[in-house]
């Protein structure tokens, strides 16, 4: 197959996340008839909107599937990342604040979250500089540096919002992505050891964060406390679900004991209204789309797409996992969304540009095991070198 001719795109990828949109409209519509029909007198006016944005979002999905992902690689990461960092800088001198922390932009009766723009952008452009510098992202001062200078500044302007989850997490995907486009380890350690604890002191530094990382650790066990009360409401969700849950539209969580139980709490009514069994489809599917993503990067057909896959796939895998977790109490109380499922459109939509990027990369792999890379080698796949001097 020549670099131009294209395959069919990868149908089990697209499945999954159509179908978990599908889903998201019975369960959002299930956790928000309640609060919307207290607050606006419509049931159905928060799932009306949420159908909105999934049709945005299949469109972008649509879009995206059509424009060869190699237009993205070079010079033009630059500038969409550059972008994407000015509307950080415009989100905390302007933005619109939504529980003390200002993360939105608004213009005119529509809003959307710069920080979801942010991570892609940071992820597309790390991506490039890995296929352009070659071997030479093993050099600390031309290789690695200038790739942590752009994370520590997207991810410095997230947290300045403030929002620590989706700040930590650009860093975790990152050094991953490093890791994988085979930084040397000594490098990422270093880095990890510098970075962490300034994490750590950014988490503690205000009282609301505080108070979870200690609730998390089980020093404070009072389940009506503020920091506590979402969490054990969604606990008690799961447990009333039990293996085959109480039915589609029978949570007594969502009837204001669990607050915005439509958004990062979406998976405890699927747990509840579905049980063990719901939760356990919801899983296999984000584990399908992983797993089809990484089947996408091992047979790309160059570095920038294998890379590109692997970045798009671990970012929307980690942040399914994190907000499962969360929800079962495994990890502190964060702010991430359940990718494609929670309400809310800026992650919807910008998720969903970055999954007709991975089906156009599936478009052009040729998917002969002859051509097939281990998936997370440090070794380089036999593809043309850049020009010596070549960086973005």
């Amino acid at each position: 197959m020549t670099p131009s001719q294209r395959n069919h795109i990868d149908l089990p990828a697209l499945v999954c996340v159509l179908t978990l949109m599908v889903l998201s409209l019975a369960v959002v519509y299930s956790a928000s008839s309640t609060v919307a029909l207290e607050r606006w007198g419509s049931s159905t006016r928060l799932m009306l909107l949420h159908v909105g944005k999934i049709v945005i979002s299949f469109i972008v999905i649509i879009v995206f599937m059509n424009v060869d992902y190699r237009k993205f690689k070079g010079k033009p990461t630059k500038r969409i990342l550059l972008g994407a960092i000015a509307l950080l800088l415009i989100t905390l001198a302007l933005g619109g604040e939504v529980k003390g922390a200002a993360r939105w932009l608004r213009f005119g009766g529509f809003g959307f979250q710069p920080s979801e723009f942010a991570r892609f952008a940071l992820l597309f452009h790390l991506c490039t500089l890995l296929a352009v510098k070659d071997n030479r992202v093993r050099e600390f001062s031309t290789g690695f540096l200038p790739m942590m200078v752009w994370i520590v500044l997207v991810a410095s302007l997230v947290l300045l919002q403030p929002n620590f989850s989706t700040g930590a997490m650009i860093i975790a995907v990152s050094m991953t992505l490093l890791f994988v486009g085979r930084a040397k380890v000594s490098h990422i350690l270093l880095t990890a050891s510098a970075v962490l604890p300034l994490l750590l002191a950014y988490m503690l530094s205000a009282p609301y964060r505080m108070h979870r990382v200690l609730a998390y650790l089980g020093f404070t066990e009072d389940t009506g406390s503020k920091v506590n009360y979402q969490l054990w409401q969604g606990i008690i969700g799961f447990g009333n679900g039990g293996i085959f849950g109480v039915g589609p539209g029978e949570s007594k969580q969502r009837d204001f004991f669990l607050p915005e139980s439509y958004g990062d709490f979406v998976f405890s009514i699927v747990g509840e209204e579905y049980g063990l069994i719901g939760t356990m489809v919801m899983l296999t599917l984000f584990l399908i789309l992983m797993l089809r993503g990484f089947k996408i990067a091992r047979y790309a057909r160059d570095e920038f797409g294998r890379y590109l896959a692997i970045g798009i796939t671990i970012s929307i895998a980690a942040y399914a996992l994190v907000n499962a977790s969360v929800t079962l109490g495994i990890l502190p109380t964060t702010g991430l969304p359940m990718p494609f499922v929670s309400y809310g459109g800026s992650s919807m939509v910008f998720s969903s540009g970055a999954v007709g990027v991975l089906l156009n990369i599936s478009s052009y792999t040729d998917l002969h095991p002859r051509v097939g890379m281990p998936l997370f080698s440090r070794r380089r796949a036999k593809d043309p070198a850049p020009a010596v001097g070549q960086v973005y």
